[in-house]
């Protein structure tokens, strides 16, 4: 088993974001306003987005990115098929990295959809 915890690096990450956001507050809202702005919903679906962050993520190999799209689209109601397809896509476009990184963002979904379930 990887010691990767994409619980983790979302977590961590967001600590050195929320200091990025005091102490270089102009930068971040700029950031912010664009992602935000780039996400809503137009021709393509929240979702659709998402997706294609993700892919992105993926290609890039930025566990970071992985983590914090997969956190999304499980909010958006992303199934394990749709997941796979872009995976699929991610894997024909990029090569082995690629399916590296691809791997990993399943490993972050069934990771962020295991921590949700309720504790029984």
């Amino acid at each position: 088993m990887s010691s990767k915890s994409f619980v983790q690096i979302t977590g961590d990450l967001s600590k050195g974001l929320k200091a990025l956001h005091a102490e270089i507050p102009g930068t971040m809202k700029g950031f912010s306003a664009m992602a935000k702005e780039s996400m809503q919903e137009g021709s393509l679906s929240a979702l659709q987005k998402e997706l294609i962050a993700l892919a992105i993520g993926v290609s890039a190999r930025c566990d970071g990115c992985i983590g914090f799209h997969v956190k999304a689209l499980i909010r958006l109601g992303v199934t394990r098929e749709q997941l796979m397809e872009t995976l699929g896509i991610c894997t024909y476009m990029g090569g082995g990295p690629s399916l590296m990184y691809a791997a990993e963002a399943v490993r972050a979904y069934d990771e962020f959809t295991e921590a949700a379930k309720p504790m029984e």
